[in-house]
């Protein structure tokens, strides 16, 4: 089979790989029918996740059709077309019972990471019974592919846990396509108002088409003094941080109201100031999580429903033998306009 195979920091081919084989009787085989590229592999490939070694197939998200299952898996059988999560689930041990399968003592986020991944022909997905999903009968295929990973991710960690109750004013700082999935789940809450912070005047005006009450740019406008105005002074009760910079955190501490929640969702690689001199007194609960897409079963039925368009956020296609090229297309976003590149096996 030809695969996304990674070698090191800026190195990558699309290349001949072994075929995955069943290698536990709770394994599936899954033929990709389609996968996306996430902001986390590009980070892979700058080398920032030293778990991914050379040889390693990327990719964690994608649906596909089952071509073989191993005997111990009950829930699926070839030729069933499924939703690949983006989170390994063992289902037994003592964090899933918690619901808390990104730390799942066998599994977590591993596909693309410690094993090979999605972003291949075809792809060996442990655990399968409690990782993988039945496709809704007719569902758009881009719109399924959205909630292996961003829509979950944006949810979870962003909504959910920025407690967003109806009448709330919310800010979510970052317009790129996990700032976009917390936007549109947002708005289940039914929120007073949305306020979408970032550089790019695209991508603002992609969130104000999808449901964002004010948008403020950060290169034109001093962005705390633009929310507090916004807010009569008084602060935004959910600030969802979903960037991963110390600025773009740091952001959030100032415009979070007494009594607020500041939801972090971006990846951080280096230490952010934590300003306790302003916030002790102001009752600011700080939240931060991986996902575990435990909220996947509900997305799937609001997506069935017709409340949810994940596929709005997808802006490029491509043949999975593309790939190289569609990475350049997500690497190159600001110039390219791409938010998320669905590629067809």
């Amino acid at each position: 089979m030809k695969a996304l195979v990674y070698h090191g920091p800026g190195k990558q081919s699309w290349e001949e790989k072994e075929r995955p084989k069943i290698k536990e009787e709770t394994d599936a085989i899954v033929r990709i029918t389609k996968t996306t590229i996430c902001g986390t592999d590009l980070h892979i490939m700058k080398g920032d996740v030293a778990t991914v070694i050379d040889g390693r197939t990327l990719g964690h998200e994608g649906i596909g059709t089952i071509e073989e299952t191993g005997k111990a898996v009950k829930n699926f059988k070839r030729g069933e077309k499924v939703l690949i999560s983006c989170i390994t689930s063992c289902g037994t041990c003592d964090s899933c019972k918690k619901g808390m399968y990104s730390h799942c003592v066998h599994g977590g986020w591993i596909l693309g990471n410690t094993i090979d991944g999605t972003q291949a022909e075809f792809v060996r997905i442990p655990y399968a019974d409690t990782s993988l999903y039945h496709a809704p009968v007719g569902a758009d295929e881009d719109a399924l592919v959205m909630l292996s990973d961003i829509f979950p991710t944006g949810f979870e960690c962003g909504v959910l846990n920025g407690a967003i109750k109806p009448g709330d004013t919310v800010a979510i700082v970052g317009a790129g396509p996990i700032g976009l999935a917390a936007l549109l789940t947002s708005k289940f809450y039914s929120p007073s108002s949305i306020i979408m912070i970032d550089v790019d005047d695209e991508r603002l005006k992609r969130a104000r088409s999808f449901g964002a009450t004010h948008t403020v740019n950060t290169a034109k406008e001093n962005a705390e003094e633009s929310v507090m105005e916004l807010t009569g002074g008084r602060g935004v009760d959910a600030a969802i941080e979903a960037v991963g910079i110390p600025k773009t955190f740091e952001l959030c501490e100032s415009i979070v109201a007494a009594g607020g929640h500041i939801a972090n969702i971006g990846v951080f690689g280096e230490k952010v100031d934590l300003h306790m001199e302003r916030l002790w007194s102001r009752n600011i609960t700080i939240t931060t999580r991986l996902v575990d897409t435990v909220t996947t079963p509900m997305l799937l039925k609001s997506l069935e429903a017709g409340n949810l368009h994940p596929e709005a956020l997808v802006t490029h296609h491509y043949k999975l033998g593309e790939i190289l090229k569609a990475y350049d297309t997500f690497s190159h976003a600001k110039d390219t306009k791409a938010l998320k590149v669905v590629l067809e096996g």
